[in-house]
């Protein structure tokens, strides 16, 4: 009970910072039951004079809440089919900027993590160069086989974990309300989006996880000429602190200094467009935050990517998804783009395949009336996310990352080349994958896996049986029997979900109370 008291206390107080700093005037009312309606007509009284337009108020608000909605912000700017488009892009522009903790505190954290002190570990060890919410990044030196090397230290930011998880149970609490108070609203999944933003919170938390991420990275493309990424150091990496290469190169933003290098622009947006759906289609992982901060050029003109702390993967039959699209697109064949999303179960069966490619013609005709450098591949996706809803097509988390991460992409490689050709740009990459896993050979491996596949099958069928017929025997015991009851449950079922409404109903009650005392104390 207690434990629910402080979760209302911390609830009502985002609610407060979201009401005041004017982040409900997101919220569409005309999608609202009309209790709900009432209840945020109540919050926007609140509302501060000039809170700003559009979704700056959402981010100044977060802001305002501390790093843990600062993430969830974040986090939201990868579900624009949960805050909308408008919402998603001004999020992408949070910043994850938090003032540094002390170098002291820092070297504390490193010798409790890697067990030694920390003139045994580095030769240098820098004060904090930059600074988020959940680490922050010092640069060092240390003494390999081959000589001195600079490296770059991540350290987690000391009690983020306690933090983070007294804002996730409140928030989960909030979901858990807002679920039961709004039914209609059950369909974007509040709770599901927290335990979402909980996952990849700890995994981020956790610098070993990174480590791994950029070692698989590495491996994928140890033989792509034009993009590397830092080397960690397992030696020096532990769950709070990682270790790796220090980067020196110039950040993708900064158009002079690549001038001024002499470094071919039009050559590195190409770069950044063909490295990005290599790492999606070909290898099905990729870096899931390549913003601009997170790019660079090296002195041989490679790009180089660093933090790792966000990544995407993409299965065989979503690798085979976005090239086929993507190629049905490029040759306007609407017809085998439809066909795609059928025989990847992504659209119910009871459509029909003409209609669905009549409704994807309606976004790729308008495209080639119009120059190559005008077309915005980010935006076709997006597009046809939208027309696919109209089709019951399930949200994919995994086809959205992409969306976001190819938004994201698009314009750092157009920042690059104002008139960046997309299409010419991706289509040896495309037509490469669909020739090497779609074509004979591709073909011919994929039946290899499948003899294989059924050898395992056959194999197993003795086994197979056996649980077969225990699982029969249960059933029948079942059906002879039926399903009992304990009279015990039954009565605790009722006592928990009397419960449950005797709290929604003074959760109201106590938002309604709180915004009246707010009211009559004259915020201004």
């Amino acid at each position: 009970m207690i434990g629910s008291l402080v979760h209302l206390a911390r609830n009502l107080h985002a609610g407060f910072i979201l009401a005041r700093e004017g982040a409900l005037a997101l919220v569409d009312a005309n999608a609202l039951p009309p209790s709900a309606r009432l209840g945020l007509k109540l919050a926007r009284l609140v509302e501060r004079p000039q809170a700003g337009d559009g979704a700056a108020r959402l981010s100044k608000a977060l802001t305002r809440l501390g790093p843990s909605y600062v993430k969830f912000g974040q986090f939201l700017a990868t579900r624009p089919d949960i805050v909308g488009v408008a919402a998603a892009r001004d999020l992408e522009r949070l910043q994850d900027r938090m003032p540094p903790f002390p170098r002291a505190e820092a070297v504390r954290m490193v010798e409790n993590a890697l067990g030694r002190p920390i003139d045994d570990l580095f030769l240098e060890f820098s004060e904090p160069i930059a600074a988020a919410s959940i680490a922050q990044v010092h640069k060092a030196r240390i003494r390999t086989a081959e000589g001195e090397e600079t490296v770059a230290v991540k350290v987690v930011r000391p009690g983020v974990r306690e933090g983070f998880a007294r804002d996730l149970q409140a928030m989960r609490a909030a979901a858990r309300l807002f679920e039961r108070m709004v039914p209609d609203a059950r369909r974007l999944k509040p709770l599901e989006i927290v335990e979402a933003l909980a996952r990849s919170v700890a995994v981020e938390m956790d610098l070993r996880l990174e480590a791994a991420a950029v070692s698989e990275l590495a491996e994928n493309t140890r033989d792509d000429p034009d993009f590397r990424v830092p080397k960690p150091h397992w030696d020096l990496t532990a769950r709070d602190v990682l270790t790796t290469t220090w980067i020196d190169g110039i950040r993708l933003n900064d158009l002079a200094a690549i001038d001024a290098a002499g470094f071919d622009r039009v050559a590195l947006g190409r770069t950044v467009i063909q490295s990005f759906l290599r790492h999606a289609i070909r290898d099905g992982y990729f870096h899931a935050d390549m913003h601009p901060g997170n790019l660079f050029v090296d002195g041989e003109g490679r790009l180089v990517a660093v933090d790792f702390g966000i990544m995407g993967r993409l299965g065989m039959k979503e690798r085979r998804f976005l090239a086929e699209i993507l190629l049905g697109f490029i040759r306007r064949d609407y017809l085998r783009v439809a066909q795609v999303h059928f025989e990847a179960g992504y659209v119910p069966p009871h459509h029909s395949v003409e209609d669905f490619a009549q409704a994807i013609r309606a976004i790729g005709e308008p495209i080639h009336d119009r120059r190559a450098d005008e077309i915005s591949m980010a935006k076709l996706l997006t597009l046809l996310f939208e027309i696919t809803a109209l089709f019951d097509m399930q949200t994919r988390i995994e086809l959205v990352m992409l969306q976001k991460t190819m938004v994201v992409v698009e314009g750092v490689a157009r920042n690059l080349d104002p008139k960046l050709d997309m299409w010419t740009t991706s289509e040896p990459v495309v037509r490469e994958w669909i020739e090497r896993n779609l074509g004979p050979l591709g073909r011919a491996e994929q039946a290899g896996r499948g003899l294989w596949t059924l050898a395992g099958v056959i194999g197993d069928l003795p086994e197979l049986a056996l649980r077969a017929e225990r699982v029969l025997t249960q059933l029948e015991d079942v059906t002879a029997r039926g399903v009992a009851l304990n009279q015990d449950s039954v009565a605790a079922i009722g006592r928990a979900e009397a419960r449950g409404n005797r709290w929604g109903v003074a959760a109201l009650w106590i938002i309604a109370a709180s915004l009246a005392i707010m009211l009559l104390r004259g915020f201004a």
